[in-house]
């Protein structure tokens, strides 16, 4: 049966939703729901995606949606489909573009606009982490675990993690989450996410209403989305396969690795831009060009 709405896991839906200009309504009230009080956003502008690059190994760096608020603060918010090397390390680096964006000419006294970063992982990033909750909030502390700088968040919410049902939606972040996890599966609008806002999302994520170039335009992004999971999936079964029957050792190793090669190889298939693979896989320019 296809379904009656679109995949925001895919770059076009999750675009579709919140990185047009006509739905940033939906945005602002998705991070408000994510965001203390103090930075509760009134006015929110969409800015380009685009950053120039620092190294040459990076030249460009493309967030999914990159916005700002009536104050100067900076959000950088994006839909992971795939594990990467060094996620955190990724993370971090790209959060360095629009504080280097604050720099002004002339004198300056370095005073600095908060900046997030909002990561919604179809993936679990830190299993290692004590408390395995789905939402993640890290900000720069001392020795004695004080918030030494607040400008800088970092908040990844890691959707595996979030299973409520229907009947366990306690708050408006609850209903947003299980809006996202689960909009392509719906075949109707649950009694419970008949709020303004989504209802909205609803409209805009309905195929029905979706022109011939825009169903194209998905087609191919749920392909390419599709495609990757189906080359996570596989590589991680044959490196649970090859790592003694426990999923652990020089087989979960090598399919790790596997699974980057095979993710690299399809992209170049799909034509995507060698920046752009190195982004989604951790490999080098190098690795990528021998494939």
């Amino acid at each position: 049966m296809k379904a009656r709405f679109i995949n925001p896991y895919t770059d076009f839906g999750f675009k579709k939703l919140f990185g047009e200009e006509a739905n940033k309504d939906l945005l602002k009230d998705f991070l408000n729901e994510l965001l203390p009080g103090e930075h509760k956003i009134a006015r929110l502008t969409l800015k380009s995606a685009e950053h120039i690059g620092a190294i040459t190994t990076d030249r460009k760096a493309i967030f999914d949606i990159h916005c700002q608020d009536e104050h100067g603060g900076q959000f950088i918010v994006e839909m992971q489909k795939a594990k990467i090397k060094f996620f955190k390390d990724r993370a971090i680096f790209y959060t360095t573009f629009p504080i280097r964006d604050m720099a002004e000419k002339g004198d300056w006294d370095f005073k600095l606009k908060p900046v997030f970063c909002v990561a919604i992982l179809d993936f679990t990033f830190d299993e290692e982490r004590e408390k395995k909750t789905y939402l993640c909030e890290v900000q720069l502390k001392d020795q004695y675990r004080q918030v030494i700088f607040d400008k800088l968040t970092y908040i990844f919410i890691e959707m595996p993690r979030f299973t409520k049902g229907e009947h366990e939606l306690k708050t408006h972040l609850d209903r947003w989450l299980y809006f996202l996890k689960n909009l392509e599966s719906f075949d109707d609008i649950p009694q419970v996410l008949k709020e303004e806002v989504f209802l909205k999302g609803f409209e805009i994520a309905e195929l029905a209403n979706f022109d011939a170039a825009q169903m194209q335009a998905y087609e191919d992004s749920l392909k390419v989305y599709r495609d990757l999971k189906g080359v996570i999936d596989t590589s991680h079964d044959e490196g649970y396969d090859e790592g003694y029957g426990n999923g652990h050792g020089n087989g979960l190793k090598e399919g790790r690795e596997k699974e980057k090669i095979d993710m690299a190889r399809l992209m170049k298939q799909e034509g995507e831009p060698i920046e752009k693979i190195v982004r989604y896989t951790g490999l080098t320019p190098a690795d990528i060009e021998s494939i």
